[in-house]
């Protein structure tokens, strides 16, 4: 099988740099994997991405060398199971709030007598190499999004799941569950309590043996974020890439025509 390079990065120290994609486009999935991520997930909970997709944006990723990431929708045993077949080599999985989550999740991504999960990985077969059946249970990431004031109530108790390969955090949900709606959603957290709430997962992985990972909305935070320790940082996502890029476009060609003398501005 396939060797998964996130955990060949891990296994030397390295941190991972994950890219994120939200339009259900092989083609966008293709340019964004040409840059040269470590991984690239495909979004499907808040991105605008179905099964059919899916597929199609992991074989884009693949051909450029990067590890194909699906965010399953939620805890769902069909979601997890078919991304997985379809060639998912991790699973992020949003809204794992207590210890008994995180052992579903595992269970959903691992052969017995590891888990629950049923053969049938119809493409995986294919893009992932031989031995996929005997070695998938080790070569797959499994990872749990914390993001809730009740995942925090339950951290040690999630980071030290059997199985789990490590946590995953979302600063947006992850703000406003903990300031009860008065902090607005949004990456690159500078509020100290929420940067404390960060350290504390950052720490409790750690202290597990597992992972932690972060989305980030920079670069400048993502280096930051490593420099804390992060295993893996996830940059902006290919709607935001696109919206900056375009606006900077914009921006600067009005400016221009403005200085020549022209209408445009």
């Amino acid at each position: 099988m396939r060797e998964n390079k996130l955990k060949t990065l891990w296994s030397s120290d390295q941190a991972a740099v994950n890219g994120w994609l939200s339009i259900a486009n092989s083609f966008c999935a293709e340019v964004v994997a040409s840059a040269g991520y470590d991984s690239i997930t495909v979004d499907m909970q808040h991105g605008i991405v179905d099964y059919a997709a899916s597929v199609g944006m992991m074989q884009a990723i693949e051909a450029s060398g990067a590890v194909p990431v699906v965010r399953v929708p939620w805890l769902d045993e069909a979601h997890v199971m078919k991304a997985l077949d379809a060639g998912a080599y991790g699973i992020i999985c949003p809204m794992i709030n207590t210890r008994e989550q995180a052992e579903r999740l595992v269970s959903f991504m691992r052969y017995p007598p590891d888990g629950n999960r049923s053969f049938g990985p119809a493409r995986a077969l294919f893009s992932a190499g031989d031995r996929y059946f005997q070695e998938a249970n080790s070569q797959l990431v499994c990872l749990a999004m914390v993001e809730t004031a009740e995942a925090m109530e339950n951290l040690d108790a999630i980071v030290s799941t059997p199985g789990l390969d490590g946590v995953y955090i979302g600063p947006s949900d992850l703000s406003i569950g903990l300031s009860n709606g008065s902090l607005a959603p949004g990456m690159d957290r500078e509020e100290p309590e929420i940067v404390e709430a960060i350290h504390k997962i950052l720490n409790a992985a750690h202290g597990a043996g597992i992972k932690a990972c972060l989305h980030t909305g920079s670069a400048s935070y993502a280096a930051k974020a490593v420099d804390w320790g992060f295993d893996l940082v996830t940059l902006t996502n290919d709607i935001r890439l696109l919206a900056a890029a375009a606006s900077e476009q914009v921006e600067q060609t009005r400016s221009l025509i403005a200085k020549a003398g022209g209408v445009g501005a």
